[in-house]
């Protein structure tokens, strides 16, 4: 069930935020909120794949 709800959540960042990596963005410039959006959808990513 818990992985289920990482996957819908996976394909939701994946249409709704954006990809910084596409941007090629650098993080010691990213701003805090640009690093919380990195860090959620790695977290997300994380526990989707588990």
């Amino acid at each position: 069930m818990k992985n289920y709800i990482f996957k819908i959540l996976a394909k939701l960042n994946k249409a709704i935020l954006p990809s910084y990596t596409k941007k090629q963005l650098d993080l010691s410039k990213a701003s805090k909120f640009q690093l919380a959006i990195i860090g959620w959808r790695a977290y997300v990513t994380k526990n989707a794949l588990q």
